[in-house]
């Protein structure tokens, strides 16, 4: 079952290796050419709509799962809901 706080950490690890992939490429780049903050700036920049894109998608693609977690819930909440009026209408006939 997917809940919103799985959804959550995937998206916020997905955020950090992206953003971290970005700053050290950079800094791999700026070091080789030698123009330090140049490519650590554009990279980590450029990957901030990379991210939301990605963040949207992965959002997206798990938002009818937990959909379906939760109606499934809700149906398993009104029937024990519904099982226990039925029981109290019982006690107090007899």
């Amino acid at each position: 079952m997917i809940t919103m706080a799985g959804v959550v950490g995937q998206v916020g690890c997905l955020t950090l290796a992206i953003i971290a992939a970005a700053l050290f490429g950079g800094l791999w780049l700026d070091s080789q050419f030698d123009t330090k903050p140049l490519f650590a700036l554009v990279l980590v920049l450029a990957s901030v709509p990379l991210t939301l894109y990605l963040m949207f998608r992965v959002v997206l693609s798990l938002a009818p799962k937990i959909q379906l977690s939760v109606d499934k819930a809700v149906e398993k909440s009104d029937e024990e809901k519904t099982e226990v009026g039925e029981k109290r209408t019982e006690t107090k006939e007899t």
